[in-house]
């Protein structure tokens, strides 16, 4: 017992150097987009650029990601992608014109797109591997790293404004990441394995060749993911306008909107795990997701400063588990469903607020906050047709041919045909 609470937390410590990893990452090189914008003489439409194109390499991983998964499995999918986000650093210094740090984006948007997927897969056969749920505070770690590296930017750029500078030291802090990640990293399924599995059914449909289509479940997943990361991505880019220009909160308290929605979330996904475990991850996601539209939708309503906080916090604690969530779920459904979701994730990320920016001109930013409600709202109505896995925490005593009670999703095989290589 003592052997498997010390391999659980080698690994669970490994997998969330991954997910501090990725966060670390990706807010070094966007705290540091008004240098870039400085050296290069760039504009604010260059830049929105610069991060679309990002956002698209991201979306546009997908169709390789599966296979990659299929062939090199998740921990050297994760190992090699976290080198080249590491490498991304240098070039965005480096970067002699705008055209080549378009270049730079889009291939740490790829690269995103691949270690997104890896660590979600070793983190979902974590929990199945050990039975223990973890997710969220994985996901949690991923915040813990954007806050890291915003306090390093600042911390440096007090000191020096040189851009290699920083990301000198901030790929100093990537690499120890990594090497933390590669002591505990779960090893992927042997090759041989595929030949052992067992024959499909007779009367099962034949697999296509090429991008599967994506299952029932996998569609409303994708959808659930979608909107959630709309709600979350406009929360982040929309609250401080909405406080500033709507409620007439003063300058000084404008920031406190998105602070209010990333401490809710930080602290919710600390705890998630533990309701995930009581409650099961169906009730948290529907009950999540509803009380987040309805307490945005409520405080729209009512108006004012503290009505508005009170709201945006309802928005972090409901939407804190969705994301972590969904990813177990589809990670049970394999590779392709997982690539698939973490696609269509991105997707929220990247047209969530300028949905709203739109809604926004067309009528008013109250409207396009309504959006926002209505979306956490419709995550709700899609975990009605996901079926959810769960977990049993309790010490498995069985034996070992006997699948664990609760583990066998509706639509899916047992976990224990749930592998790395796969999912």
């Amino acid at each position: 017992m003592l052997r498997v609470r010390d391999d659980f937390l080698r690994a669970h410590l490994a997998i969330a150097a991954l997910f501090c990893f990725l966060g670390f990452q990706y807010a070094t090189w966007v705290s540091r987009l008004p240098a870039l914008k400085t050296r290069l003489d760039l504009d604010d439409g260059r830049i929105g650029l610069l991060l679309m194109v990002c956002g698209i390499g991201a979306a546009v991983s997908f169709p390789l990601v599966a296979s990659l998964m299929k062939r090199f499995g998740s921990r050297v999918l994760a190992t090699v992608s976290a080198i080249v986000l590491g490498l991304v650093l240098a070039g965005l210094t480096l970067a002699p014109s705008y055209p080549v740090l378009l270049v730079v984006a889009c291939l740490d948007g790829v690269a995103v797109g691949f270690l997104n997927v890896a660590m979600n897969a070793q983190g979902a056969a974590m929990e199945v591997r050990f039975q223990r749920t973890a997710m969220s505070r994985l996901h949690a770690t991923f915040s813990a790293g954007s806050l890291l590296a915003a306090l390093l930017a600042s911390g440096v750029t007090a000191v020096t404004t040189t851009l290699s500078a920083h990301f000198a030291i901030a790929a100093a802090v990537l690499a120890l990441l990594l090497l933390l990640a590669q002591t505990g990293m779960l090893a992927d399924e042997p090759a041989g394995a595929a030949e052992t599995a067992p024959e499909p059914a007779a009367d099962a449909p034949a697999k296509r060749r090429g991008i599967p289509l994506p299952s029932r479940i996998t569609v409303w997943m994708g959808l659930a993911m979608v909107f959630g990361t709309v709600t979350e991505g406009a929360m982040n880019d929309w609250s401080a306008l909405y406080l500033e220009n709507v409620v007439r909160a003063s300058h000084q308290l404008a920031p406190m909107g998105i602070a209010v929605v990333s401490v809710m979330m930080v602290l919710a996904r600390l705890f998630a795990d533990g309701w995930r475990t009581r409650f099961g991850d169906g009730r948290i996601v529907r009950v999540g997701s509803t009380v987040a539209g309805l307490g945005l939708a409520l405080a729209l309503l009512a108006g004012g400063v503290v009505p508005t906080l009170i709201g945006f916090a309802c928005v972090g604690l409901g939407v804190a588990a969705v994301t972590p969530c969904v990813y177990v779920a589809a990670a049970r459904q394999g590779s392709d469903a997982l690539a698939l979701v973490a696609a269509t994730g991105t997707t929220g990320l990247l047209a969530g607020p300028a949905l709203i920016g739109f809604i926004a001109n067309a009528s008013s930013l109250v409207w396009g906050m309504g959006v926002v409600a209505a979306s956490a709202l419709v995550v709700a109505l899609c975990a009605t047709r996901i079926h959810w896995p769960s977990l049993d925490t309790a010490p498995d005593t069985r034996p070992a041919d006997t699948p664990p009670a609760g583990a066998t999703a509706p639509d899916g095989p047992a976990p224990a045909g749930v592998t790395l290589g796969e999912a």
